[in-house]
């Protein structure tokens, strides 16, 4: 009788481990870039967090932000740098009211 409890009890538990360690972390990724609007010509340097499956993937956050700063009618220049968040500091001030914006 204890052998089928045991397994009742451990399978659910190894289950729950098993799924724990298979989720994928929250990735804090940023990227800062480079933008550009015409008539009149306007640049801006941004600071924009990534999804997850953008940060490892130097097109995919292109895209990204690509997508994102079109909606104001920006047009994407260059993706200087993907980072994590030790490099937000540092770049909050260049960025100014793009820090994050999008």
């Amino acid at each position: 009788m204890l052998k089928p409890m045991k397994r009742s009890i451990l399978t659910p538990v190894a289950l729950a481990i098993a799924l724990m360690g298979a989720a994928p972390a929250a990735a804090d990724c940023y990227a800062d870039y480079k933008a550009k609007q015409q008539n009149p010509l306007r640049l801006h340097y941004g600071v924009i967090q990534l999804a997850d499956a953008a940060c490892d993937n130097r097109l995919r956050a292109r895209r990204l932000i690509e997508r994102r700063i079109a909606k104001d009618g920006w047009q994407l220049l260059n993706v200087m740098s993907i980072f994590d968040k030790k490099g937000l500091a540092q770049r909050k001030e260049s960025a100014g009211k793009y820090y994050l914006r999008y």
